[in-house]
């Protein structure tokens, strides 16, 4: 399988309208310093104030600059927002396309790139392309205003400002190495934690607690350490950036002072520093460094994006074969054969064969074999929810291809090992709007499941089937393999971890299907169930 080139993708976004407002919003401060500096100077030569024009002045100035400043979170908000969740209907939509197993990590890690992990890259949408806009423009004004009032104090801003870009440029490394550390940390943890959700019950069983506890006190302890070693970067190199900000604005005041004083009359082109001109320097040189401080804080998200970055380039570079169909809703088929030729599946760790098989309609198949011998593997082949990778698997002896998989599978009913619930009813979650057919509700055992209901079939589930019972749900997920009367039916370990009254309801209701002229095809470990089949076939591992 040819493997597509690896994509680009630039999260270092351009300098749109919301990054021009905030430069904007951050230029009306220079006639806001203008106000209070002819203000003061007014007062220090004895002159007359228009209170009332300086005060409409700066308030008008004021209103304007934060009336820039929220259509610039405005917009920035609505930009990364439409990013992020471009790039999360991406992953989305990959990962719901395809029947391969990922390299990039388990569903965990999946998980957490397509939620928390994404959400690191808000702050920097929000806070980098302004801060860098402003950098470019707000510092170089400043400069050229101070450098035609005094040369001295231009020097002294020449001379701190670099420091600054430098330095981030030397803490970047640290950080971003620091941050992949702590992304790396973060998926394992969500993949340990997935795996010991879906491990819950055999873990309970067989008194495992303890040692799952410290198991995760441990990973959870590796992912605090990874976190405090970039807040300890993004510490100390605030620290230094505080420092330099502060010095320079200090020398500046210095020799503002006393070259108001009469002190020192050197440092300007000849003639001596007015008031104005001085008082007005003062309140500048902050916003000289407040950019480069504001970018610096910016280069801590950039350096947890450029980490998320890279592994989003690691996601999308681990070229997967696509979902045969369209997950379109077309008639079913009708089911002459299914038959297994020469199919074998390549997993990470191992690679799965399978023997040549034939199901005719109206049989009953049993699939056993021990654990991880590929059971689930082979039902999802003959459903068409995974690709053989040598081999094939043929329908009305026709290979399953892109054009004809979406009728197959409408002709299949499915139902898994382990329940699956959509926050809606009942009723939707067996038959997804449409009316519920008694005769199914009978056959799958549901009508006393519905009579214990406060609200029948109405009655809200949650995504866990909140309300049920193991068996109740076990049930519901016949009834919704039922619903539209399929002409195969394929049962994972129907009857696994049930009692024995709830796991003989559901063997008879199999059974009633078959003798009602449907085609089964179930894995178990159950003897009762296997012994009811008309054929068991064992899976073997290879040697």
């Amino acid at each position: 399988m040819s493997h597509p080139a690896k994509p680009k993708m630039v999260l270092t976004p351009t300098a749109g309208l919301g990054a021009v407002l905030s430069v904007l919003a951050s230029l009306i401060w220079f006639g806001q310093a203008w106000v209070i500096a002819s203000v003061l100077s007014a007062l220090l030569s004895g002159d007359n104030v228009a209170v009332w024009g300086v005060m409409l002045s700066f308030m008008g100035l004021s209103i304007a600059r934060a009336l820039l400043n929220q259509q610039a979170q405005s917009a920035l908000t609505q930009t990364a927002e439409r990013h992020i969740q471009t790039l999360r209907e991406e992953i989305i939509a990959k990962e719901a396309a395809t029947d391969e197993e990922s390299r990039f990590g388990g569903a965990g890690s999946i998980a957490a790139l397509a939620t928390e992990k994404l959400e690191v890259i808000r702050p920097f949408l929000l806070r980098y392309a302004p801060a860098r806009l402003r950098v470019m423009v707000v510092p170089l004004i400043i400069l050229a205003i101070t450098a035609s009032q005094s040369w001295a104090a231009a020097v002294v801003l020449l001379a701190a400002g670099p420091l600054i870009p430098v330095f981030m440029a030397l803490v970047g490394w640290a950080a971003k190495e620091a941050s992949a550390r702590q992304m790396v940390e973060i998926g394992s943890l969500n993949d340990l934690l997935a795996d010991r959700l879906a491990a819950l019950a055999d873990l309970t069983l067989i008194g495992a607690g303890p040692q799952v506890t410290q198991g995760f006190a441990a990973a959870s302890d590796r992912l605090r350490l990874k976190t405090m070693a970039v807040l300890r970067i993004a510490f100390l190199s605030s620290t230094v950036l505080e420092l330099f900000s502060a010095l320079g604005v200090a020398m500046i005041a210095v020799w503002v002072g006393f070259a108001l004083l009469g002190e020192i009359t050197w440092g300007t082109w000849g003639a001596p520093l007015t008031p104005l001109a001085g008082v007005y320097l003062l309140l500048l040189a902050p916003d000289f460094f407040q950019p480069l401080r504001d970018l610096a804080a910016a280069w801590h998200d950039k350096s947890a994006a450029d980490a998320v970055q890279e592994e989003l380039l690691s996601w999308r570079d681990n070229a997967r074969r696509p979902m045969l169909g369209k997950g379109a809703v077309v008639p079913a088929i009708a089911f002459e054969n299914l038959m297994l030729q020469g199919v074998e599946v390549d997993h990470a760790d191992r690679r799965l064969r399978f023997p040549n098989l034939e199901v005719q309609p109206g049989e009953s198949f049993a699939l056993i074999g021990p654990s991880g011998v590929g059971k689930t593997t082979l039902l999802r082949l003959f459903a068409g929810l995974e690709q053989p990778t040598r081999g094939a698997v043929l329908v009305n002896d026709a290979p399953v291809t892109g054009a004809t998989a979406d009728g197959w599978r409408a002709t299949v009913g499915w139902m898994p090992q382990t329940p699956h619930f959509l926050g809606r009813s009942l009723r939707h979650n067996i038959g997804f709007g449409a009316d519920l057919d008694s005769k199914v509700l009978r056959r799958a055992r549901v009508s006393p499941v519905l009579a214990g209901l406060p609200a029948k079939d109405l009655t809200l589930l949650g995504e866990t089937g909140a309300g049920l019972s193991g068996g109740e749900a076990r049930r519901v997920m016949l009834a919704r393999a039922l619903h539209r009367s399929p002409a195969v039916l394929m049962a994972d370990e129907p009857t696994a971890d049930l009692d024995a009254d709830t796991a003989k309801d559901i063997i008879d209701a199999l059974l009633a299907y078959v003798a009602g002229g449907g085609t089964l095809i179930t894995t178990t470990h159950d003897r009762r169930l296997m012994d009811r089949m008309q054929h068991v076939i064992r899976l073997e591992a290879d040697a």
